[in-house]
C-alpha cells in the first residue's frame, strides 16, 4: 500500500497532487487540535500555562500556516518529481535509521534557525508573532508568522535535497515532528515528574521546556532534544527545579 501511493503521487497530475496535499494538512491541523485538547483536559492537573480558550488571530494565522505548509510541500514534490529529492523506497535497516538521522539534523539545524530568530533586527519581522502567545495552547503550534513559516519549511527542503533519505525516514520523522510539536504546545505537562531525572529522558523536550521558552524567550530554542540549550548555555535556570509547574516569577520579554 506504501508503494503503490508513492507510485500515485508520481502519476498524478498538479491539481490532483495539491488538492491530496492541502488536504492532508487540514486534516493535520483539525487532528492536532482535537487530540490536542483531550490531552489539556486529561493533564488539566499539570498546567505550565494559563489555560486560554478564546484567541481568534491564532485561527487566522494557523489558516494561513496550512496553506504555506501545503506550498512548501509542493515545492519539495516539484522537486522530487525533477530528481532534485532523491528519497529512497527502501524498507531496512538503513531506511528506519533515517528517522534517528533526520531528527538530530533537524534538531540541530532548527535549534541555530531559532536563534537567528531571536537576533535583534530580525525578530520583529519572524518570531515576534508567535510570541505573543506566552500561554500556548494546541493550536499554537501552527500561530507562525509566515516568513519562520516559510523559513522552516525551506530548512526541510534544503535538508532532503542534501540528504538522500527514504519515504520510511521522512514519514517517521514528520510523524515525530508533529506529534513533538504538539506536546511543546499543550500549556500542560504529560510527563512524569520522573521525566527530568531520567539518564535518557532528561535530554527529551517537554511541553515545560517549551512553554518556558515563550515566557522567557532567551531559553530552551531546542525543539526535540535539550542538547544544544546545554551545548551552548541557552538552558533555562529554572528548568528542571520547575518542571511541570508554573512559572511563580514575573516573565521577561
Amino acid at each position: 500500500m506504501f508503494e503503490s501511493s508513492i507510485e500515485w503521487l508520481k502519476d498524478a497530475t498538479w491539481w490532483e497532487a495539491s488538492v491530496f496535499i492541502l488536504s492532508f494538512n487540514v486534516i493535520i491541523l483539525v487532528m492536532c487540535v482535537l487530540i490536542g485538547n483531550r490531552l489539556v483536559r486529561r493533564f488539566m492537573k499539570h498546567p505550565v500555562a494559563e489555560i486560554v480558550t478564546k484567541r481568534p488571530y491564532e485561527i487566522v494565522l494557523a489558516s494561513v500556516s496550512v496553506l504555506l505548509n501545503s506550498t512548501v510541500t509542493m515545492i519539495g514534490f516539484y522537486l522530487w518529481r525533477n530528481d532534485v529529492i532523491v528519497l529512497s523506497t527502501s524498507f531496512g535497516l538503513r531506511a528506519w535509521l533515517d528517522i534517528l538521522v533526520l531528527l538530530f539534523i533537524m534538531d540541530f539545524a532548527m535549534y541555530l534557525f531559532h536563534r537567528l530568530a531571536h537576533v535583534k533586527w530580525l525578530y520583529p519581522y519572524i518570531h515576534r508573532t508567535h510570541h505573543r502567545f506566552e500561554d500556548p495552547r494546541p493550536i499554537t503550534l501552527f500561530a507562525l508568522n509566515p516568513l519562520e513559516n516559510l523559513g522552516f519549511g525551506l530548512l526541510w527542503i534544503i535538508v532532503l535535497s542534501v540528504y538522500p533519505a527514504s519515504w520510511i525516514g521522512i514519514t517517521g520523522y514528520l510523524f515525530f515532528n508533529i506529534v513533538y510539536g504538539l506536546i511543546a504546545h499543550l500549556g500542560v505537562e504529560p510527563f512524569p515528574s520522573s521525566w527530568v531525572k531520567h539518564p535518557v529522558m532528561k535530554w527529551i523536550s517537554t511541553s515545560t521546556y517549551h512553554t518556558q521558552h515563550h515566557q522567557q524567550e532567551h531559553y530552551n530554542f531546542g525543539f526535540y532534544t535539550i542538547i544544544w540549550d546545554r551545548l551552548f548555555g541557552t538552558m533555562s535556570p529554572r528548568y528542571p527545579s520547575h518542571f511541570a509547574k508554573k512559572l511563580p516569577e514575573e516573565r521577561d520579554g
